[in-house]
């Protein structure tokens, strides 16, 4: 295992002459922003742009943002939507074949390749576009769009500080604390100096740092880094029972509860459009109405549409409860023996944006009780 790097730290300052960095090395910048009462991800130039002393606050089925007091950064549990809106977009033109008379051409789209520099990417993030690197790049058929725009990414992480009251990456063990996937990973201190603890995750994260005057880390600093840390870990709003918990709910495909759920979930696909780890997709042709030309795109689909497993004769899953169980599984049991990782990061967004407040951990707890390990 590589040795970690080790850690500097720079004043709040110096935030802006990283961003100057990276945008002078041609990348352009997105991170999170304020926009119709929520905190999404869009694009930035400077410091200024990101929720300055703003927070939010979680529950199910309950979304606000709110002042803080303070000029944290970066003092928000997590955004509304997830970073696969860059990756994986929600609508991606496949190709373009036009028909002149009798002579037919067909073109590819070229893949979006610009360089875009991430800002604020909260660890249990991080594990969710791991996922997706096993999905769309490790398997027989990689997909070219995703590569493209995957390979000119550079990553701000930021260490979680305030998780919200519907996290629980501590227990599926993605999070808050960024351990991979990173070019530099940035805890933020309040405390005394209003300061960045950074460590460098490649050479080009480390060579950022450098350029902009980082310092080498004091053991005051490690020591304020370690509380934040511990105390993120501590205030996980929420727990998944994680000892032997796909064993247990492969057990219980016909209890109960999940047809309680189904009398409240209303199949309206809110947990996986937020979701930053679904993947499911459908492919729709779009012809003109001269039928001389038509374009193939590739869009989100989420398994809570009847339409989804429609085969010839009807839907595999018809009833919400069918749906719901799929999904949960998917989650929780089948991802994993797919790829070999949890298909769940803990980030709570399914909880906080279900709008009857369906809540992931209660329900896995409700079908299949067991412990939480660390």
């Amino acid at each position: 295992m590589a040795k970690a790097a080790p850690l500097q730290v720079f004043e709040a300052p110096g935030l802006a002459r990283l961003f100057a960095a990276l945008r002078s090395l041609g990348w352009e910048l997105a991170g999170p922003v304020i926009r119709d009462g929520a905190i999404v991800y869009g694009a930035i130039s400077e410091p200024a742009d990101l929720p300055v002393g703003w927070t939010d606050e979680h529950a199910p089925g309950h979304y606000r943002i709110k002042p803080r007091g303070d000029r944290a950064y970066f003092g928000y549990g997590i955004g509304a939507q997830s970073w696969k809106k860059y990756l994986y977009p929600a609508a991606v033109r496949l190709w373009t074949a036009t028909r002149r008379r009798a002579a037919l051409s067909a073109r590819m789209e070229q893949p979006d390749a610009r360089r875009i520099a991430f800002i604020g990417v909260r660890a249990c993030e991080l594990a969710a576009i791991a996922l997706h690197d096993k999905v769309f790049l490790r398997g027989a058929h990689e997909d070219p769009d995703y590569r493209a725009r995957r390979e000119t990414l550079f990553v701000v992480a930021v260490n979680c500080a305030a998780p919200g009251a519907t996290c629980f990456c501590a227990s599926t063990r993605s999070g808050p604390v960024a351990r991979r996937g990173f070019d530099v990973a940035l805890t933020e201190v309040l405390g005394g100096a209003h300061r960045f603890v950074a460590e460098a995750g490649s050479e080009r994260g480390a060579a950022l740092l450098q350029s902009i005057g980082a310092r080498a880390a004091i053991p005051a600093d490690l020591a304020a880094v370690e509380t934040i840390h511990a105390k993120a870990t501590l205030h996980m709003g929420r727990s998944l029972p994680n000892h032997g918990l796909r064993e247990r709910l492969q057990q219980n495909l016909e209890h109960p509860r999940w047809d309680e759920i189904a009398k409240k979930c209303l199949a309206c696909s809110n947990c996986t459009m937020v979701c930053p780890t679904c993947f499911c997709s459908s492919l729709e042709d779009v012809p003109d109405l001269a039928l001389h030309r038509s374009e193939r795109w590739r869009k989100w689909d989420s398994c809570f549409t009847g339409e989804f497993s429609y085969i010839h004769g009807g839907s595999v899953r018809p009833g919400v409860g069918s749906r719901y169980r799929q999904w949960l599984m998917h989650k929780l049991c089948y991802t994993e023996e797919q790829f070999g990782t949890g298909g769940c990061v803990g980030c709570g967004r399914c909880i906080t944006w279900c709008p009857a407040g369906i809540d992931i951990t209660e329900e896995a707890r409700a079908i299949a009780p067991g412990e939480v390990k660390p």
